[in-house]
C-alpha cells in the first residue's frame, strides 16, 4: 500500500498540522507502509535550512530529515521555491528532491491513499 502526504502549509504557521503531519508520517513508516511525502505552497519551506523553529517548539526540517535518512521519498514544487514560503527562492536540503507538478500528479494516480494537509 502507498501513502501520499500532501504538505501545503507554512511549517511555523503557529498551529500544530505540519508537525502532526510528520508525527503521523513516522508511525506510517514504523508499520511499514510505503509513503511519499509532497510539499507544496508555503509547506516548501519545511524543506529549507534557512527556516528555523520559534522557541520552545520542534525542528520540522529536522523531522523531515529524519524520514529522508530512513528512505522515505520527499518532493518539493519547484514553481513553489521561487514563488513560496516566507524564504522564497532559497534552495531544498539534500534529500529533498525537487519536483514539477507532473511528478506530483503520477504519485497521486499511484498511491492507494492520499492525505492533504492544508
Amino acid at each position: 500500500m502507498k501513502t501520499l502526504i500532501i504538505f501545503n502549509r507554512n511549517p511555523y504557521d503557529g498551529t500544530d498540522v505540519t508537525w502532526n503531519g510528520l508525527r503521523l508520517a513516522e508511525q506510517l513508516f514504523k508499520s511499514n507502509v510505503a509513503i511519499r511525502l509532497f510539499l507544496i505552497n508555503d509547506a516548501v519551506d519545511l524543506a529549507r535550512d534557512s527556516a528555523r523553529p520559534p522557541e520552545d517548539f520542534f525542528d520540522l526540517g529536522e523531522m523531515l530529515k529524519d524520514l529522508i535518512r530512513k528512505g522515505v521519498p520527499v518532493k518539493v514544487c519547484g514553481t513553489c521555491k521561487i514563488r513560496c514560503g516566507i524564504h522564497k527562492g532559497e534552495p531544498y536540503f539534500e534529500g529533498a528532491r525537487e519536483a514539477k507538478m507532473t511528478e506530483l500528479a503520477e504519485w497521486v494516480q499511484e498511491a492507494d491513499k492520499i492525505i492533504s494537509l492544508g
